[in-house]
């Protein structure tokens, strides 16, 4: 092969080369930096671009969508002199892609850096448990202090998420004793309550049956007074309507034989009661004038027209000692 086709050869690559570098196609969300001649010419957009070869380059090409950057984990010295472990999450998004490519020679490596060292100043001023209960202000004063720093780079931070928080062993052991003394305490304290909850539901019982009994007693005692009173009234009615009856039946024809018998009839019968059962006899001065004693007291009830139930006073009678016969 000649010297001329080997030149021949080389100016067809050439040639397609550069017909190849001039079109260009830009994807979405995407763009290109276009320098010419080694200095800054235009941004192309998404889209179908010609650029003109040997003089036109694309110097950078910058993603606008939202981009999660890995903060790698780093030890941070608490406010109490603990050393713990920590990492993140950091999200941004290219706002002038101009600035990040001139701007700041790695932007992505120097949002990482900003967001340690400000992770470090900001969990130094915090105690352990603080650094657990406080992460949304760690979240947001990162952001603030990274986006602040990256506004001259073009770059926008949207947020920033702490990941994990690793104290040392011995920390997590201390922690979890600590933790599990809390566990118990509430425990006893929740037994506790429902123990006392219990006695005053126990108590509050006793008193609410000790006032039912006392009700129902009273109630019992209220109806059995009731019923006496209602007893004794119905006693006293139904005896006066028998008094009365009786004094009837004694002004009717017949009424004072009648009276003469029972009379008789209950005299006898008291008389042998008092013969048997007591040591004392009482015997009538004259014991064969019984008759007559009948017939005093019918004279007595035929005068006065009393109520013929009350007891007849038995005069002329005396006492014998005991073993009298």
């Amino acid at each position: 092969m000649t010297a001329a086709t080997i030149m021949l050869i080389l100016l067809i690559l050439l040639l397609l080369v550069a017909f190849l570098s001039t079109f260009k196609v830009v994807p979405q969300r995407s763009v290109f930096i276009v320098e010419r001649l080694g200095k800054y010419s235009r941004t192309l957009d998404a889209g179908f671009h010609i650029l003109i070869p040997f003089i036109d380059k694309i110097a950078y090409k910058q993603n606008l969508k939202e981009q999660a950057i890995d903060v790698a984990s780093q030890i941070c010295i608490t406010r109490d002199n603990i050393a713990v472990e920590v990492d993140g999450i950091l999200y941004l998004q290219v706002i002038d892609p101009q600035k990040a490519s001139y701007g700041i020679d790695n932007y992505k490596f120097a949002v990482v850096q900003i967001s340690q060292t400000t992770m470090r100043s900001i969990i130094g001023k915090m105690e352990l448990d603080k650094t657990f209960e406080e992460r949304e202000t760690v979240n947001g004063s990162i952001v603030e202090a990274v986006d602040k720093a990256s506004g001259p780079w073009g770059i926008k931070v949207s947020r920033y998420e702490v990941k994990n928080i690793s104290p040392p062993q011995s920390i997590r052991d201390a922690m979890e004793k600590q933790m599990r003394a809390e566990r118990e305490k509430r425990a006893l304290i929740a037994e506790s309550e429902g123990d006392k909850q219990a006695k005053i539901n126990r108590a509050e019982g006793e008193k609410q049956e000790t006032i039912a009994r006392s009700e129902g007693e009273k109630q019992r005692r209220i109806n059995e007074a009731t019923g006496t009173a209602s007893e004794i009234e119905l006693v006293a009615i139904a005896t006066a309507k028998g008094i009365r009856e009786i004094a009837k039946s004694i002004n009717e024809d017949g009424g004072m034989n009648a009276v003469n018998l029972r009379i008789a009839e209950q005299y006898l019968s008291e008389f042998g009661k008092l013969a048997k059962t007591n040591n004392t006899m009482i015997v009538p001065a004259d014991l064969s004038d019984i008759a007559g004693v009948i017939s005093s007291i019918t004279s007595v009830l035929n005068k006065s027209k009393v109520d013929p139930t009350i007891v007849p006073t038995l005069s002329g009678s005396k006492s014998l000692g005991t073993g009298a016969r």
